[in-house]
């Protein structure tokens, strides 16, 4: 097949919807497909910059979420390179500026256009004048529309599922995990060497955290109750890796609560190198509520690195075997469930559980079930055009 994924973020932004991109990417034209990337040009990427099949469009910075980027041209250009490519399906990942130009080249070109719902918008409308301009209904609305004439929809978790259906999409979902390649989580490195570069022992506890520094994180929790894990394990130390907006107040927090030599900041590591940190690590940790699928978390997962997250529909079935890391319910259980499982952990045998779970979230499975879910959307495009009216979720898998 000749796919046209359109993306407003992919790299070298560093998120975990450019990680699920190019995951996607990789794994389908492993499987002889071939996938062309409709994206944002970017600062960090030359004009002239060799990139095969990457198409970028012209784009500015975001209002209010100023390192994402929104295309202001490129519509035709966009239509004529897709006619040209002679593409077979349209997969949007975004529903601002390059989902719309997707759409219209799906539209035009008469083929299927399927999209994946990354984002819980509910959780970010403080970005927008401090939630006072956009609202809940805001967000459905806007979902409903942008979704309406889609052959399909691809949901990374029930949470996601669960929400589109409450927002009265009747489009057909399918909730699939997005994927990794384990490969790169599994390959051994010198995590000594990366310990001592970041001065630390091999006896220091590590707590390791992965994110966009950002207020939905919710990294300030973490710092907060890191001193009542520092009265049981005096050696812990809480490494934050990435960049964002929030850096400076998590910089003035750990510095009012004199956890300067406790808590380290390592900065934005591009994804190809964060293999390194999970392994050197001893627990990743995480008091975010708004995560719609994780890739963080299974990424700890691949290399064999416990968990403890907060509580949601998403982690409670990821996190199902204690082998696999544990959830808390509330912000204040932070450092008693990091203290308890940390105990717990001593006994526990993960090797089997690990591999059974690893599968589900293996990017050849992910590959395989996009490649089936595209089949299903495109007899649910041809019926739908057949029909000339809607088709009711039953008919969407009759061949």
């Amino acid at each position: 097949m000749n796919i046209g994924i359109f993306t407003d973020t992919y790299f070298p932004q560093v998120s975990g919807v450019a990680t699920s991109i190019q995951t996607l990417k990789r794994d389908l034209e492993s499987k002889g497909n071939t996938v062309y990337i409709f994206t944002t040009t970017d600062p960090h990427v030359a004009k002239d910059a060799v990139e095969p099949n990457i198409f970028r469009l012209g784009s500015l910075p975001f209002i209010s979420f100023t390192d994402r980027r929104i295309a202001y041209r490129g519509m035709f250009h966009a239509l004529k390179l897709a006619k040209e490519l002679d593409l077979d399906i349209v997969h949007t990942q975004t529903e601002f500026s390059l989902g719309l130009i997707g759409k219209f080249v799906a539209h035009s070109l008469k083929i299927p256009c399927v999209h994946t719902y990354h984002t819980m918008y509910e959780d970010y409308l403080h970005y927008v004048l401090n939630g006072h301009l956009l609202k809940p209904y805001h967000v459905k609305q806007m979902s409903k529309l942008f979704i309406s004439g889609m052959s399909g929809v691809v949901a990374p978790s029930r949470k996601v599922y669960a929400t589109l259906r409450r927002y009265g999409i009747n489009t057909p979902i399918e909730i699939i995990p997005t994927g990794i390649d384990f490969s790169t989580f599994q390959e051994k490195r010198d995590v000594l060497a990366l310990r001592h570069k970041l001065h630390l022992s091999e006896n220091n506890f590590v707590l390791l955290t992965l994110s966009r520094i950002a207020n939905e994180k919710k990294i300030e929790v973490l710092i907060a109750q890191f001193p009542i894990i520092l009265q049981k394990y005096p050696n812990a130390v809480l490494v934050i890796v990435g960049g964002g907006p929030d850096m400076a107040d998590l910089v003035s927090q750990v510095s009012e609560l004199n956890l300067t030599d406790k808590v380290l900041f390592v900065g934005e590591v591009n994804h190809d190198e964060v293999a390194p940190y999970y392994q050197m690590a001893d627990l990743f940790v995480s008091a975010s509520d708004t995560e719609s699928q994780g890739l963080t978390f299974i990424e700890a997962m691949a290399t064999g690195l416990p968990c403890v997250v907060r509580s949601s529909p998403y982690t409670d079935e990821l996190f199902d075997n204690v082998s696999l890391g544990v959830t808390y319910e509330y912000s204040e259980d932070f450092a008693a469930t990091v203290l308890s499982y940390w105990i717990a952990l001593q006994d526990a045998d993960p090797d089997e559980i690990r591999q059974n779970k690893l599968h589900e979230i293996s990017a050849d499975c992910f590959g395989e079930r996009i490649l089936n879910f595209y089949q299903d959307s495109y007899k649910y495009f041809l019926r739908k055009k057949l029909a000339n009216e809607p088709l009711k979720g039953g008919q969407y898998y009759d061949d």
